[in-house]
């Protein structure tokens, strides 16, 4: 937004001496056509430091005004994807001309920042229902009964994925010397398909899933794996299966098995704490730079064995 025009010194002047006279604000300001507020702020200013001078100031002004910042706060408060050139094109077309740069310190210093989009479920209104009424059932379950859980999942690793970022120090114009980059190849040179299982307790099995994994398959997967994964982590009698609603999941003869599962609502990845265990391994086993399948699966098991207890303990705690 444009700057009001600064009165001149005369006019500041003038403000006082019609003050000290006797007159009130209002007839000062109709008789010189100005705001009430405005002849009320340099009178103030007078009576406090004795001068209708401009005082010093720390720094350069601002270049939006205190308007102007409203404006655009507003704006990116209504529409979070506003784009800085959004709003130089506003500002300009309101008579304040700025660059990039400022519209991010303006809008940092109102506590906002330029951050990417969280990518979460697609949710419908069921879905949401479904998830709230899980919320209400389960807000006030002690932290015992959650640490008497087993949580399970599926999840594909790519050999040459997007697993995790990788910073380099680097001299100009040596973005693609060897050491500083990282090399791809087409739909990720590969894949494995991982079955594991954990509780607060620490990680358990973690299984190669070498086919595409039907209903058998799962339940030959947990048969095979989930109660020796119980045993082995000391599980609590009346210990909780976690599963997501995965068809294969919620086949009757799947849910034949002796085990109690926990209801779980629908299109809620997020809510599963294994989904941050599987970034920590894909995290660890991009730093080790695996060359083929086979080593990507040897370093996918050694890497899961070494995840500590305590942030499995802390994942599910939280």
């Amino acid at each position: 937004m444009a700057k009001t025009k600064e009165l001149s010194k005369d006019t500041r002047n003038k403000i006082v001496d019609l003050h000290q006279v006797g007159k009130t604000e209002s007839a000062i300001g109709k008789q010189l056509g100005l705001k009430k507020s405005t002849v009320g702020a340099i009178i103030r200013k007078w009576k406090t430091y004795k001068t209708t001078d401009n005082l010093p100031r720390s720094g350069a002004p601002r270049k939006i005004s205190p308007r102007g910042v409203k404006m655009i706060t507003r704006t990116v408060s209504k529409n979070p994807r506003t784009t800085r050139g959004d709003l130089v094109n506003d500002l300009q077309r309101a008579g304040t001309k700025v660059t990039k740069p400022t519209i991010s310190n303006t809008l940092r210093r109102q506590g906002l920042k330029s951050c990417s989009a969280r990518r979460v479920p697609l949710l419908k209104p069921v879905h949401v229902q479904a998830r709230l009424k899980f919320a209400r059932e389960h807000l006030d379950d002690p932290d015992e009964d959650w640490e008497n859980v087993i949580w399970s999942d599926e999840t594909k690793i790519e050999l040459f994925g997007k697993n995790s970022t990788c910073r380099v120090w680097r001299t100009k114009n040596a973005e693609l010397h060897p050491k500083n980059t990282i090399p791809t190849v087409k739909h990720g040179g590969g894949n494995i398909m991982l079955w594991g299982c954990f509780s607060a307790k620490g990680p358990v099995r973690l299984i190669r899933v070498k086919e595409r994994m039907n209903g058998a398959m799962y339940r030959e997967i947990l048969s095979e794996n989930l109660l020796p994964s119980a045993r082995a982590l000391k599980m609590k009698r009346g210990w909780v299966f976690q599963h997501d609603n995965d068809p294969k999941h919620t086949a009757r003869a799947t849910k034949e098995k002796h085990f109690k599962v926990l209801e779980w609502p629908s299109q809620s990845p997020d809510l599963n704490p294994i989904e941050n265990l599987w970034r920590e391994l894909k995290v660890c086993v991009a730093q080790r730079q695996p060359q083929n399948i086979t080593a990507l699966e040897e370093i996918c098991m050694e890497e899961w064995a070494k995840i500590p207890a305590t942030v499995c303990e802390n994942l599910v705690k939280t």
